[in-house]
């Protein structure tokens, strides 16, 4: 397997790896990207020169070093789940308690009651609770996205067919745009505030009509969401606690 292209920047001390992503396809535009996960890319169009790519990474540098440093001071407060009661869980940008109930004789649930997560479970076991959990967040993942496309549509004017929907985990993604026209959310997403939700589903919106990161394509999202920007660090802040739980 071909490894990834690298290139190695020192900024305060310290070193960043970053990884080149080239891509051939009409319209890219040169994006440096940080993720939670403290991998950091750079998407590169065909035909950038050496000299372009040196320029945007010297001018993003401080920016990339201290994201980085935001992420790592969210991970040192982001505790491993052990699906306990009393740990708490995200669901549209509010932590909520979770309380667990071992109950042989009774069907295995989960529910929001009185701003808990309340989960039902008939033998005391961690990966059985989690899971109950990932079925319920995906359902209603499909529930809120689903509500929110449909109340956003009526905005986007240039999408004359409304886009087919779906959910799948991503790593290092909120989600993304097929080029036939498919948006695919991250279900994690559910656990984030609506207007963080929203931005993610209009970003993706935007996309239909403009196919990169032009100009035009902020342009036309900062005209229908004029602080996406906003909301997108607030979503960038809290992705890595939103993730792990």
């Amino acid at each position: 397997m071909e490894e990834t292209p690298t290139r190695v920047l020192t900024y305060g001390g310290e070193r960043i790896c970053v990884n080149l992503i080239p891509r051939a396809r009409p319209g890219t535009t040169l994006r440096i990207k940080v993720h939670p996960d403290l991998t950091v890319q750079v998407v590169i169009p065909e035909g950038t020169t050496e000299a372009d790519l040196d320029k945007a990474l010297h001018q993003k540098i401080r920016w990339i070093w201290q994201k980085l440093r935001d992420f790592r001071a969210v991970q040192e407060h982001a505790t491993p789940r052990a699906y306990v009661s009393g740990e708490s869980h995200f669901y549209l940008g509010r932590r909520h308690l979770l309380k667990v109930h071992h109950q042989p004789d009774v069907p295995e649930t989960v529910r929001m009651l009185r701003g808990r997560l309340e989960v039902s479970v008939q033998e005391r076991n961690a990966l059985r609770i989690q899971k109950l959990l990932e079925l319920w967040y995906f359902a209603r993942a499909q529930d809120v996205f689903r509500n929110r496309l449909d109340a956003l549509l009526p905005s986007a004017l240039w999408v004359t067919t409304p886009p087919a929907l779906k959910l799948q985990v991503m790593q290092t993604q909120w989600g993304n745009c097929s080029p036939g026209g498919t948006i695919t959310l991250n279900p994690h997403l559910v656990k984030a505030p609506r207007d963080c939700i929203d931005y993610v589903i209009l970003h993706e919106l935007c996309h239909l009509q403009e196919h990169n990161h032009s100009a035009a394509f902020w342009g036309l999202l900062a005209r229908f969401m004029p602080e996406w920007e906003r909301h997108k660090a607030r979503l960038d802040g809290m992705a890595e606690l939103v993730l792990s739980c």
